[in-house]
C-alpha cells in the first residue's frame, strides 16, 4: 500500500515516477524498500493515467460492491492496484463475482456431484 501512496505523492508533486524517486519517497516514508516491488510499480503504472484513475475511483459510490464497483470504475483505492495488477484483478474480481452468483443462486452444484 506505501509503494502506491509513494506514487501518489510523486504525481501530486509533478516529479517523474521512476524507480529512484520511489524509492526515495519511501526510504523518508522509513519503508524497508523491496526493489522488485518497485520495479513491478513503475512498469504497471507506465501506461495508466493516474489523475483519471483516482477520479474514476471517486466517482464509485461508496455504497457499490467491493469488488464489483473496483472492477467496474477501474481502479481501486486510487488506482494503486490497478497499477500492481492491472486488467489481470478486474478479471479475477469478475471471474469471482460469477461464482458468488452462481454459489448464491445453486447453479454449478450440479459440477461439485458430478
Amino acid at each position: 500500500m506505501e509503494y502506491v501512496y509513494a506514487a501518489l505523492i510523486l504525481n501530486e508533486s509533478g516529479e517523474e515516477i521512476n524507480e529512484e524517486n520511489l524509492t526515495n519517497v519511501l526510504d523518508a516514508a522509513g519503508v524497508d524498500v523491496e526493489e522488485s516491488r518497485v520495479k513491478a510499480l513503475v512498469a504497471a503504472l507506465e501506461d495508466v493515467d493516474i489523475d483519471e484513475a483516482v477520479e474514476q475511483a471517486a466517482a464509485v459510490p461508496a455504497g457499490g460492491a467491493a469488488a464489483g464497483g473496483a472492477a467496474e470504475g477501474g481502479a481501486d483505492e486510487g488506482g494503486e492496484e490497478e497499477a500492481e495488477g492491472g486488467e489481470e484483478e478486474e478479471e479475477a474480481a469478475e471471474e469471482e463475482d460469477d461464482d458468488e452468483d452462481d454459489d448464491a443462486s445453486g447453479e454449478g452444484l450440479g459440477e461439485l456431484f458430478g
